[in-house]
């Protein structure tokens, strides 16, 4: 909720003046004694025939200032406040305009000045301002989009206020290009981030009704061989939910693993949005083309682990369980890089990233893969919490459980705790019959060390 305001605008005897705009608490007053009514009456009237001429006294400033945030040209500054050099202004006009300036949420405080010959507007910026994200809008993000909002909206440069006129107006602008593809929606405006940190890195622009989805897809370059098994790839994507930012991307996965997963390692998959909108009551249907080069069948060839790596080739070829040359299958290698990943985090590299690097042999028809291995910091365990059981029962879990403070942190360990322990203990099994297990963990970036809580609630 916007807060109220105060305004102050003190003259003095040669008609100069000054203005005073920021968010605070409206201000009563209030006497100890009520005086005569008549008196009242006519220190009233008194007052008010005295502040006319005043109110209604015109000024000409001969220079129109801002200073205090040059993020902002003079000419930008203008059109936001609805000003234009040369103008004839009363005090009250000046106040309107400085009120434009504030209402727009990017500056925290706008005071003004006319010292009789020039109008001066002293700015401090808002606190915070965030860039926009587009979830479902049909329309490009990126400095295209940017530019045209700018062209109408001078003081947006990228960013809006968590509220204001500037955010309001961005909202209109965006459903005024909607409705030029013939989609009519109503637009919504909320923060978007982290939410577990409590962290807003965007203001996030949305479609609430009706629902924008994956509409028909055009498929190019698939072989006669592949039509059929593909088309059940494509009819899953139609109909799911249509996302801005990664709609593309989503498809591209799709196909890609789909093929990866039948022996094409080098395929290529490109899908962009193709054609207009389709619009009914019920839905709002984006349709996409997709294009993909399969490439050939590869087999597999051999897997290079750097210096180190706390999975040894043996461990691979286990993995593999087949002879070199067999096909290069996408989800056994997929296995291949989880398990990677798995070995260090549960030694407390939770940030461990995984990248295969693919190296084609045309000539043989194979593929061999290099994997870089970063690791990233180990983390430490700090505490650990059971929640929503009895004394007696916390106290049988901490007997068992055998990560310490300071300890390397190890999910794995903390998911099949307790069914380890309910095989060791037959008092503790008996006493967990019933409950359903949740845990939550929190590593912390900066720290690196983990918060874990583990809760027992009684299904009913």
């Amino acid at each position: 909720m916007r807060a109220r305001t105060l305004l102050t605008r003190p003259a003095n005897r040669e008609g100069q003046g000054t203005g005073f705009f920021s968010r605070g608490r409206e201000l009563c007053y209030s006497c100890p004694a009520l005086p005569c009514p008549l008196l009242v009456f006519l220190a009233a009237a008194a007052l008010l025939s005295a502040s006319l001429p005043a109110a209604a006294q015109q000024f000409q400033p001969k220079t129109i200032q801002f200073k205090g945030d040059p993020e902002y040209s003079g000419q930008e500054l203008l059109a936001a406040a609805g000003l234009k050099a040369g103008v004839v202004l009363t005090s009250a006009e000046m106040t309107g305009h400085s009120k434009l300036l504030m209402d727009s949420g990017v500056f925290s405080n706008v005071t003004y000045k006319f010292d009789g010959q020039d109008l001066i507007f002293q700015l401090t910026p808002a606190d915070r301002l965030y860039p926009i994200r587009l979830e479902n809008l049909p329309l490009a993000p990126g400095k295209d989009l940017d530019a045209k909002l700018h062209d109408r909206l001078p003081l947006y440069h990228g960013k809006v206020p968590p509220q204001g006129s500037l955010l309001d107006a961005v909202g209109s602008v965006l459903q005024e290009m909607l409705a030029a593809q013939g989609i009519q929606a109503t637009l919504t405006a909320t923060p978007f981030g982290v939410q577990s940190a409590h962290q807003v890195t965007a203001m996030n622009f949305s479609i609430a009704t009706p629902p924008v989805r994956v509409g028909a897809i055009q498929l190019q370059g698939v072989s006669p061989a592949m039509q059929a098994k593909v088309k059940p790839v494509a009819d899953r994507a139609v109909g799911t939910p249509f996302d801005t930012e990664n709609a593309s991307a989503n498809l591209e996965h799709a196909f890609q693993s789909f093929y990866a997963d039948a022996g094409y390692a080098a395929v290529k998959v490109h899908a962009a949005r193709s054609g207009d909108p389709v619009v009914s009551p019920a839905a709002i249907d984006i349709p996409f083309s997709v294009t993909i080069e399969e490439g050939r069948l590869y087999n597999l060839g051999s897997i290079h682990l750097p210096p180190g790596a706390q999975v040894t080739q043996a461990d691979i070829d286990k993995l593999t369980g087949s002879q070199p040359g067999a096909p290069s299958k996408g989800a056994a290698l997929r296995t291949i890089w989880f398990t990677i990943a798995s070995r260090y985090k549960s030694r407390g590299y939770l940030d461990c990233a995984v990248t295969p690097h693919p190296q084609f042999d045309e000539a043989a028809g194979t593929v061999s893969y290099t994997v870089d291995i970063a690791p990233g910091p180990v983390y430490h365990l700090a505490f650990v919490k059971f929640e929503n059981v009895s004394d007696q029962v916390r106290s049988l879990l901490m007997r068992s459980w055998q990560m310490l403070p300071g300890d390397p942190f190890d999910e794995n360990y903390v998911s099949t705790f307790l069914i380890r322990v309910q095989k060791d203990q037959p008092a503790l099994q008996q006493a967990l019959a019933g409950i359903r297990i949740t845990y939550d963990v929190h590593a912390d970036p900066q720290t690196h060390e983990v918060n874990c809580v583990i809760r027992l609630e009684k299904i009913h």
